[in-house]
Order: structure tokens, then C-alpha cells, then sequence
């Protein structure tokens, strides 16, 4: 049985003939093709260069070469969750727990392997939690460890966006909330949790540590926020996947509520299939975010516009300010921690919010208060950057008197950028934003940009869907002995597969319709089909007996 939480668990060891290979994928019936298996493998374990000793974990992110089935459980959720929590059917994140310890008794002296959590869903903070708890337990119990969990994991409830779970996992509970679409979440759990037995409660699926991520380039803040809007190209550039991978994700994470429809890697290797085209100084770089640790990229990526060199908080000071570095210091990438950029932005730094959290690191605030205070600023700084594009949105929608029931349903209005902008003089971001700058400048980079079309093409698909549901509401209520009247048999037959073709499309994209409404659509079928002779009575009915 597969879980919609997690694809499947994968053991990483390493072969002295044939380098790091694939152990054991389980449970057995799931298959990865070879080249996925391949890329996983390479990403399992940190680059030599990181001097990684005893345990290490990290997350990655890889292209599936064949997209993936998502369950209709996947679907349900992905209509009432975040877009930037769905589940995805391009990629698999993977959780890594690597291991290396010295260990005379083999031909290497050390014993290196990893174990890989692959799921569809960007849950990271949860998933490194799980990670964490699996692979010590493979380690000492060998497989026995991961049926234990796998036993566990489908045990696990279905997911419902805007619940809190409880998930039973090798003797502990781990708990947490499944973000709504309007961030409203029930305080019901949907599963039962044993009066004696306290929860692990995980504060997020998917925020890390934050300012750890950004305490050495804290003043440059605004600059990446801009850098991420816009989907410009990336390089990260740490010591270890660990941190790698995390600033990586933060990054991605600076525009939310606005899901990142860039790629982004938050550990990148050479041995990638897309390395040569990145490497490649004949084309643009992609829209994407690279995290990196091999000091082969200080070369190879000197001409990616925007270089971001991250120190690893845990282990150095990093109190000083940092800077951009701009012009022939691009070609000198020294271990100075720094924005590496010819960047202008186009909006100015709060200078308020750095002060606070420089004066923060002096008087040793707590990390995760800074970190709430570093996601609450740029939480409300992309909020009031897309509160004008969605109300423009909402203003393209029809008016619910143009639906008509028994017509197609009207589609919104077309998206137009210079009128957007006008409106920008009574309804922009100053209403709810004392930032200045050029605000219509970077809404007009943000348009050219991988954000704004899927932002667009998914507020565009939520308003046809509206539109359906309106028009199905429309549907219902109607008086279909007026409709009837005059009517040819071909075009109630066509009435009725229509209709039917409608629930069911609805239903497959998890459209949330009223019951209530279903119910007068199905007694206004067969209102319908009892007008008709008994020929057609007899073949709708199979038809309909044969689609449930």
C-alpha cells in the first residue's frame, strides 16, 4: 500500500566498483526510473569537499523524468491548500540523512550511507523531522527500522487541508497543521493521540530557520526579496548542503503567500543532467535557484548575474555588515560573505526592520524571534504588492446576472497591463506599504517574469471554476418544464450530457459543490429523461448507471 504522504524511502550506500549506488528502494513496488535513481544517488551524499563527519541532514529537489500520477487525495488537497504547499507531479523532494563514520574494518576506512525520505509534497520542516526520526532507527535495526515506520506512516490520516494531524511515527507523535487556502486552520485533530503520550509538535511544514539562513547578508535583504519576485537567476553559494539547502529554501520562501514558479535546486551538483547548461556562457541562465558547495562552481558560475555567498551561522561569527559587491569584484568571489550583483532595485530598504534585527544579533535576541519578525516584514511586504493585482483580478470577473444557464459560461476579462498600472495611482502598494521606490518599474519586471503567469494562470483558473459552480447554481434553479417546451429530443439529450459531463468535470478538479445543489441538478435529470420515449429513457439510463 503507497502513502499520500510519502513516495517511498530510499537506502544510498557507497560501492568501492561503482561509487554511490542505490541499496534498496522501499517499499518494493514503487519504481523509479534509472535516471531518477541515478540523480538521487549523486545527490545522497554531501561533495567530499565539505568534510561532512557523522550525521547529516539535508533536503534536495529533482525533476522526475516521467511526471507522476497525483491520487485523487492529492487533487482534493491541492484545491484547498496554499499553492505553494501543493503537492507536485513534476518533482520529488527528498529528506537525506547522511552517515559517515570511520570504520577501519572496511576497504575505504568509513562507513557512508544515506537514507532518503522522497515525498511529493514540500512539506520540509516536517519531512526533515521524519527523516530524522526514520533513519537512526534503520541504522541500529536495519530494515526491520523502516517497516516499523513504513507500518506507522500508513497509518497516517488522509490529507485535509486546514486539520491538525497527528502522525504516529516509532514511538513518538509528530503534529501539525495543515494550512487552509485562507490560512484558517481547524484545531480538530483527525487523529487520536493517547492521553499519556505528549505530541512532537511541529510549529510549520515548511518554514526553517530563517534569519539563521540570512544573518550574514541581513542589510541585503530587499535586494533578494526583489531577486526572488522576479525569478532572476541564482547561485547560492555555502559550505555544506545542510545550509545549502536551507537558504535555498528560504529564499524561495521570502514571496509567500506567492508560490515560486521558478525551478530551484537546494542542492546542486555536477553531476546533474542540466549541468553543462548552466554552465554554459553562450546562454542566458534559467530562471532558477542553485544552491551549491563545490568551490569548482566559484569558477565555472562567475558569470550567473547574481552570486549570493552565505556564511554557515553555526559555526562563524557573522556580526559584520555585509555588502554588494558589484562591477570587476564579480571576478573575485573571495569567502567574504555577500550579494554578488549589478543589480539596481527598484524599491528602497526599510531601513527600520535591519536595524532591528542587527540590534537584535547584539543583544543575542532569540533566533526564532528574529525569524518571525524577518517572515512577518516580508510576509506584509508581498502582500502589499499583490493586494493591487488582486483586486485588478477580481474586477475582470463578469457579473453574475451575465451567466446564463443554459449558455456557455463567460470567461473573465483579459488581463491588461497598462490599465493595471493606472490603477496603481488610487489603489497601489502605498496604501498598505510606506516603502518607497519605483513600485510600477518592478511590477512591470514582475509581468515578464515565470511568478506572475502561473500567479495569473492560477487566479484565472479559480475564476473559471467560480464561474462553472455559478453557472451549474444557475442551472439548478431553473424551471426546466418552461425549457422543455418545443424542444427537439436531440437537444435534451444533448441537455443531459451536458449537465452530467459538467458534475463529473467538476468533480475530477475537486470543485467544491453544494450537495444540495447536486441533488436538484440529479432530480432535474431525471425530470428530463422522463419527457423522453422509452428508448432513449432505457440507453441515459445505462449511461448513467455505467458512470457511477
Amino acid at each position: 500500500m503507497l502513502s499520500d504522504w510519502i513516495h517511498c524511502i530510499c537506502i544510498v550506500t557507497f560501492d568501492l566498483e561503482f561509487g554511490q549506488a542505490m541499496e534498496m528502494v522501499y517499499p518494493n513496488n514503487v519504481k523509479l526510473s534509472e535516471e531518477d535513481k541515478t540523480n538521487l544517488c549523486y545527490l545522497a551524499f554531501p561533495d567530499s569537499n565539505s568534510g561532512c563527519m557523522g550525521d547529516t541532514q539535508f533536503h534536495v529537489k529533482i525533476k522526475c523524468s516521467q511526471p507522476l500520477n497525483l491520487s485523487q487525495r492529492h487533487i482534493n488537497y491541492n484545491t484547498k491548500c496554499p499553492v505553494f504547499l501543493q503537492a507536485d507531479h513534476r518533482c520529488l523532494y527528498g529528506f537525506v540523512f547522511f552517515r559517515q563514520i570511520k570504520d577501519l574494518s572496511l576497504p575505504r576506512g568509513y562507513f557512508q550511507k544515506s537514507v532518503i525520505i522522497l515525498s511529493q509534497l514540500p512539506f520540509i520542516s516536517l519531512f526533515t523531522e521524519v527523516c530524522g526520526t526514520i533513519a537512526p532507527e534503520y541504522f541500529k535495526h536495519g530494515i526491520t527500522g523502516i517497516e516499523v515506520a513504513w507500518h506507522d506512516i500508513k497509518q497516517w490520516p488522509d490529507l485535509y487541508a486546514g486539520e491538525t494531524v497527528s502522525l504516529p511515527l516509532l514511538g513518538i507523535v509528530l503534529q501539525a497543521q495543515l494550512m487552509c487556502d485562507n490560512n484558517k486552520i481547524s484545531n480538530s485533530s483527525n487523529s487520536m493521540v493517547p492521553d499519556y503520550q505528549l505530541p512532537v509538535v511541529v510549529s510549520s511544514l515548511y518554514e526553517l530557520n530563517t534569519f539563521g539562513c540570512f544573518s550574514s547578508i541581513v542589510s541585503q535583504m530587499h535586494l533578494l526579496w526583489e531577486l526572488v519576485l522576479t525569478t532572476e537567476p541564482i547561485v547560492v553559494m555555502a559550505s555544506s548542503p545542510t545550509y545549502s539547502s536551507q537558504v535555498v529554501q528560504a529564499l524561495v520562501s521570502l514571496i509567500v503567500p506567492l508560490a515560486y514558479y521558478g525551478d530551484y535546486r537546494p542542492y546542486f551538483t555536477i553531476h546533474d543532467n542540466e549541468f553543462k547548461e548552466y554552465m554554459s556562457k553562450t546562454l542566458n541562465p534559467p530562471p532558477i535557484i542553485l544552491g551549491v558547495t563545490n568551490p569548482y562552481f566559484t569558477k565555472t558560475l562567475q558569470h550567473w548575474p547574481h552570486i549570493v555567498r552565505v556564511t554557515d551561522t553555526l559555526k562563524k561569527d557573522t556580526t559584520n555588515k555585509s555588502k554588494v559587491r558589484k562591477g570587476s569584484n564579480l571576478k573575485i568571489l573571495d569567502a567574504k560573505p555577500g550579494v554578488y550583483t549589478e543589480y539596481k532595485p527598484f524599491l528602497y530598504k526599510d531601513k527600520s526592520i535591519v536595524k532591528k534585527l542587527l540590534r537584535g544579533m547584539q543583544t543575542k535576541r532569540p533566533e526564532e524571534v528574529q525569524s518571525a519578525l524577518l517572515r512577518r516584514h516580508f510576509l506584509e511586504l508581498t502582500q502589499s504588492f499583490m493586494i493591487p493585482l488582486e483586486r485588478y483580478m477580481s474586477s475582470l470577473m463578469p457579473l453574475q446576472r451575465n451567466i446564463s444557464p443554459f449558455k456557455a459560461a463567460p470567461k473573465p476579462w483579459p488581463f491588461n497591463p497598462d490599465n493595471f498600472l493606472a490603477s496603481l495611482e488610487y489603489a497601489g502598494p502605498q496604501l498598505t506599504c510606506g516603502i518607497k521606490g519605483d513600485w510600477k518599474g518592478l511590477y512591470k519586471q514582475f509581468f515578464r517574469s515565470p511568478n506572475f503567469n502561473g500567479w495569473y494562470n492560477i487566479r484565472y483558473k479559480g475564476m473559471m471554476m467560480k464561474l462553472q459552480i455559478l453557472q451549474i447554481e444557475a442551472l439548478s434553479s431553473v424551471d426546466i418544464n418552461n425549457w422543455l417546451e418545443g424542444k427537439q429530443e436531440v437537444e435534451i439529450v444533448d441537455m443531459i450530457l451536458k449537465i452530467r459531463q459538467k458534475l463529473d468535470e467538476c468533480e475530477s478538479k475537486g470543485y467544491q459543490i453544494n450537495k444540495r445543489i447536486k441533488d436538484q441538478l440529479k432530480v432535474k435529470m431525471d425530470d428530463i429523461i422522463c419527457s423522453l420515449p422509452d428508448d432513449l429513457k432505457n440507453v441515459l439510463s445505462n449511461k448513467k448507471l455505467s458512470s457511477r
